[in-house]
């Protein structure tokens, strides 16, 4: 069956070739055109291991920069799969606000390879939630669309209910950091009928992008003080920040 599925989706590529997700020219499958992929600043080694923020030399594994080192933080490490700038930032937006849940399923190949690490030790994804009034607007959840086919092509318990927000919040965008946290703070929390099913887990939090770290950090501590051993974060994208010489 899977034999005859493949070779009817190849005829139908001859008849209709697939369009780029990027709204590019007809390709040879589905993703982004040359143009659109080399404009994605996508993150390698080093990095600092704590935030996931790019390092500009190699120092060592387990290095973290100075930041996380004077301030721990509730998640135990954060990787992005690329930068949050020119070449990535329209992409991110649709699959946001642009009604293009499509593009979780790419998104989530991405973060598949630079997570490899954090999955390899997981077991179960957790997508960041949002308030019910703000879903029933946007009609999806940008995060689980992401997490739900990275959870299934790494054989990982993908968990959509068991965090909640329970406190809406304004937008993060023109905060600073202590703005940031103080806006979600207390606005999330385990479903006490869900807690079993985080309790012992180590658990990564599926967001779309890592700003300061304040909606990760919330979600995290709420994971933990249900019994999660340990929360670390996977996104599609992070802010390029200055770096601190790590030590």
């Amino acid at each position: 069956m899977a034999q005859l599925i493949g070779a009817f989706h190849r005829s139908l590529d001859l008849i209709l070739p697939p369009l780029t997700l990027d709204g590019g020219a007809p390709a040879q499958g589905a993703g982004l055109s040359p143009e659109a992929f080399t404009r994605i600043s996508f993150l390698e080694a080093p990095v600092c291991d704590g935030c996931g923020a790019p390092f500009e030399l190699d120092y060592g594994l387990g290095a973290r920069c100075t930041t996380c080192v004077a301030r721990p933080r509730a998640f135990a490490r954060a990787r992005a799969a690329c930068l949050y700038d020119e070449g990535s930032r329209d992409l991110v937006l649709k699959l946001k606000h642009g009604d293009r849940p499509d593009l979780g399923g790419l998104f989530a190949g991405w973060m598949r390879r630079a997570g490899a690490e954090l999955l390899a030790d997981a077991d179960a994804l957790v997508p960041v939630p949002l308030h019910p009034r703000r879903l029933l607007a946007r009609r999806y959840n940008q995060a689980a669309e992401i997490a739900r086919p990275l959870a299934r092509r790494c054989g990982l318990a993908y968990l959509p209910d068991s965090l909640r927000r329970v406190r809406a919040s304004t937008g993060q965008g023109g905060r600073g950091a202590s703005g940031r946290h103080a806006n979600v703070a207390g606005a999330f929390a385990v479903d006490p009928t869900r807690r079993a099913t985080v309790a012992g887990r180590r658990i990564v939090l599926i967001d779309d992008v890592l700003t300061t770290g304040a909606t990760a950090e919330a979600c995290a501590e709420a994971l933990c003080a249900a019994g999660a051993t340990a929360v670390d974060v996977l996104t599609v994208a992070r802010v390029r920040e200055a770096v601190p010489l790590s030590i």
